[in-house]
């Protein structure tokens, strides 16, 4: 019987170094593929929270000094955070705790509870068996799962040279970049409801009830008076674009001031002000998707994604880590996800197909 040290040295140095995990499931996937299981027309993606290998009480507050003098000292958890942190970008957010044991995981209360440490295990599924299409473990962070959608779009179509024709997710992945890289750069359309915090609710007017002008590039109020970006003339030219990807129409003050509907308009402010997204095109695509009977049918589709994270958590019992550190997260998410994959090739492909070996080592490349 070989030593249980055995196992972990492979899986830190041959299994890692050649992406051996990785590798399996592709070639899962593959089966499922050879088996007519996947379609190609409609992805859907969401996120997970696992709880990390990582105790609450051996922490510390995010803005103090690391205590780790000696990298060579430390566990592998901690080499790899400190080796994160010369690749880190400047000015990056300070978390608000860090674990002492596994400093990559993120202190998160997003499931509504107590706040614990823990990683995101993102999915990628095509909708039309529920077939797991690829998988990225993340911190437990909104803006991490959102951006690791590009990179599982990215990496399906360059293993499997498959782009979908829609994407399914929740409102976290409508925010307007997102939108604006699946319709112009993956022409992909967007089958999500639009992160908009637009609207508002003390009565007066909201951005939908201004029309916008594309002609003249403005807004007009429900009194048909002009907002307009450049009321203020400037010797250098400037592009008007604000740090948030934002360009700001005003209207005049003079107009506003003698204005009839001023108290349903901007009755704390001077003038009307409106922050138009550089990517409202792509928003405006969304929105006219949302209007059609098969958004209605992707909202119901995009359940199934779901149901693997409860098949993952309570019946592979995934609801924490065992493993540490970002890496460790990653192999053990990656290899549920093959067991889940294998489970849905066997559920839905014929007994006698798989046993007699033409499915599975075919595809696969393991006979």
């Amino acid at each position: 019987m070989p030593n249980h040290s055995t196992f972990s040295k492979n899986r830190h140095g041959r299994f890692r170094e050649s992406n051996t995990f990785r590798w399996v499931f592709d070639k899962v996937v593959g089966a499922c593929m050879a088996a007519g299981l996947v379609k190609g027309e409609g992805f859907a993606v969401d996120a997970s929270i696992i709880e990390a290998e990582a105790g609450s009480k051996l922490a510390m507050p995010g803005d103090e000094p690391h205590v780790w003098q000696n990298p060579a000292h430390c566990k592998r958890a901690v080499r790899e955070y400190l080796e994160g942190l010369d690749s880190e970008a400047p000015g990056a957010t300070i978390p608000k705790r860090i674990s002492l044991a596994d400093p990559q995981s993120s202190w998160t209360a997003a499931p509504g509870g107590p706040a614990f440490f823990a990683y995101s295990t993102n999915y990628l599924i095509d909708v039309a068996h529920g077939v797991i299409m690829d998988v990225e473990a993340t911190p437990a962070h909104r803006t991490a799962e959102v951006n690791s959608t590009k990179l599982m779009v990215d990496r399906v179509e360059t293993n499997f040279n498959i782009t979908p024709q829609r994407l399914i997710g929740d409102t976290a992945y409508g925010t307007a970049a997102m939108l604006a890289w699946m319709v112009n750069e993956k022409a992909i359309e967007p089958h999500m409801p639009i992160w908009d915090k637009t609207e508002r609710k003390d009565g007066t007017f909201s951005r939908s009830d201004f029309k916008w002008d594309a002609q003249a590039n403005e807004y007009r109020c429900p009194n048909d008076k002009a907002l307009r970006c450049d009321r203020r003339p400037f010797k250098t030219p400037r592009s008007s674009i604000t740090k948030a990807d934002t360009i700001v129409y005003r209207a005049s003050q003079h107009a506003c001031e003698n204005c009839t509907r001023k108290s349903e308009c901007c009755p704390n402010t001077p003038m009307r002000k409106i922050a138009r997204s550089i990517h409202e095109d792509a928003r405006d695509v969304a929105r006219k998707i949302a209007k059609t009977k098969q958004y209605q049918q992707s909202r119901c589709e995009r359940k199934k994604v779901e149901m693997l994270f409860a098949h993952l958590k309570r019946i592979l019992r995934l609801d924490r880590f065992r493993l540490r550190c970002l890496t460790g997260a990653s192999d053990e998410f990656t290899l549920a996800a093959t067991v889940q994959n294998l489970r849905r090739l066997a559920k839905l492909t014929s007994p006698s197909l798989i046993f007699s070996g033409i499915v599975a080592p075919a595809a696969c490349g393991i006979g």
